[in-house]
């Protein structure tokens, strides 16, 4: 029994320690985002809101190109473009549509819209898919510029931006004129991406909507503030063509890495290594009469709604950010200290799935431990004793626990109101286990990749909301801009 008690002793002392302070650690790290958010609201507090009715004038005439890359979309793409085509509350944009020529069901919906209306222009790649999402991506840039060529199109009426969604979103209709009045003043541009919550997956489908709700009205805003690189979301965001054509120059002509998994996080790192200026653009919409969905202005989508399709999501963000990642981009230049704290704070996802996991499993290991050592004041002696560091740890990361669901919870109700704010607390653990889940699989693929294994297309099933009813959920604070220089 003696020899039995020590090793399960030493068994959850080692383990409270460990994940005790790593994520005593991560939670100093989290709370330091938070303190130069309020910081920064409290000073800009009387700043006037940039919203869509005060935009300035565009200053130049010319298209936006709208690239939507889809493999195997044939349930939502139809849908998708013709809800574009009535939202969008613009003059002049062409939506370009990437597909593969073994995916007849996807070429078929896209067709069926572009003999309605001459503003979608299919692609069809010349290879097989899947591929990745980049290398479609890179087939409509080429497309695009193919277009400039052909139509010999006057200097003063080319492309002013190109614009990236998915084939599941829901446009807003305010968006492209957001670009069109910005894309001179900035490179690159990225709006808010707000989550739907799906009625029928509160649990799982909501907890994007917690982890956007944070990350796009915070996180991003904060990395803007301290001058670091803003990645993009994949959706949602407008690119300058010339410096999309900067990138291509350098990269032996595509401007996306066919490569990667995670394409748009990176290239929102390698424009800012270019120079790019770029602008996170949370407006509200407060055109009088238009027929935009109201509140901010951002992109609406399901997400998935299973766990097993949500594992698969995090799996892949999981391997492109924080491991292959790692590897393609490495780190910022050496002065650059908020990129670098930035990007590790990208890349400790693993790390904090193993902290995750010890912590999970050394509560009740060091439950047992006190258990075994007698009455409660034995139990308490021995605590006192034998885990003073480990249970000052405890207390410190349960109050920064308790900190970090309230400002969860705050930024939840913020986009989606005081009912979905309380279902951020279960999903707050619902995340949790699908990151656990993850961050195995995520180690498999990239240990595929190294020994060689090219990257595919491992997309999620998309669902599209019935837009006959009104699909935004969130209602949005006070619009906020802010922008990084």
């Amino acid at each position: 029994m003696g020899e039995s008690l020590w090793i399960i002793d030493a068994f959850a002392r080692e383990m409270l320690l460990f994940a005790g302070l790593g994520l005593f650690v991560g939670g100093i790290d989290d709370l330091l985002i938070d303190l130069i958010f309020i910081v920064h609201r409290i000073r800009g507090g009387g700043r006037p809101r940039l919203t869509v009715a005060t935009l300035p004038p565009p200053g130049g005439l010319g298209r936006i190109a709208v690239f939507v890359a889809a493999w195997d979309e044939v349930a939502v793409i139809g849908t998708m473009l013709s809800t574009a085509l009535d939202r969008y509350e613009h003059d002049d944009y062409r939506i370009y549509v990437g597909v593969y020529p073994n995916d007849r069901g996807t070429i078929d919906a896209v067709a069926a819209v572009a003999e309605r209306d001459a503003r979608i222009r299919m692609v069809i790649g010349v290879r097989d898919g899947p591929t990745t999402k980049a290398d479609c991506l890179n087939t409509l840039w080429h497309a695009l510029c193919r277009d400039h060529r052909r139509l010999q199109v006057d200097a003063g009426r080319r492309t002013r931006a190109v614009v990236i969604h998915d084939a599941e979103d829901v446009v807003h209709a305010q968006e492209l004129r957001v670009f069109d009045s910005l894309i001179d003043r900035y490179d690159v541009i990225q709006l808010p991406v707000l989550p739907l919550v799906h009625r029928r997956a509160r649990l799982v489908s909501g907890h994007y909507a917690d982890e956007f709700a944070e990350s796009h009205a915070k996180q991003i805003v904060v990395r803007t503030l301290i001058g670091a690189a803003m990645p993009l979301a994949g959706t949602g965001c407008a690119i300058a063509p010339g410096m999309l054509a900067k990138v291509a120059d350098a990269r032996g002509g595509d401007p996306f890495d066919a490569t990667s998994l995670t394409e748009d996080y990176e290239l929102g790192l390698r424009l800012a290594e270019l120079g790019a200026r770029g602008l996170f653009a949370r407006l509200v919409d407060d055109v009088a009469g238009g027929t935009g969905t109201g509140g901010v202005v951002a992109v609406r989508a399901y997400f998935p709604g299973t766990l097993a399709e949500s594992v698969r999501q995090k799996t892949r963000w999981m391997t492109g950010i924080a491991l292959a990642g790692w590897d393609r981009t490495g780190w910022a230049r050496g002065h650059a200290l908020a990129d670098h704290w930035m990007r590790m704070r990208d890349r400790r996802a693993p790390l904090a799935v193993v902290l995750l996991a010890t912590g999970y499993l050394a509560v009740p290991a060091w439950i047992a431990s006190l258990s075994m050592h007698g009455g409660a004041a034995s139990a308490s002696s021995y605590a006192n004793g034998a885990y003073p560091v480990a249970l000052w740890l405890l207390v410190a990361n349960a109050v920064l626990l308790v900190w970090r669901m309230a400002v969860r919870m705050v930024f939840t109700g913020r986009s989606y109101g005081v009912r979905e704010a309380l279902w951020a607390l279960p999903r707050f653990f619902v995340g949790n286990l699908v990151s656990l889940i993850a961050a195995p699989r995520a180690l498999v693929v990239y240990i595929g990749m190294l020994r060689g294994a090219a990257p595919v297309w491992d997309k999620t099933r998309h669902e599209f909301p019935d837009v006959s009813i009104d699909p935004v959920v969130a209602t949005t604070g006070p619009g906020l801009a802010t922008m990084a220089g």
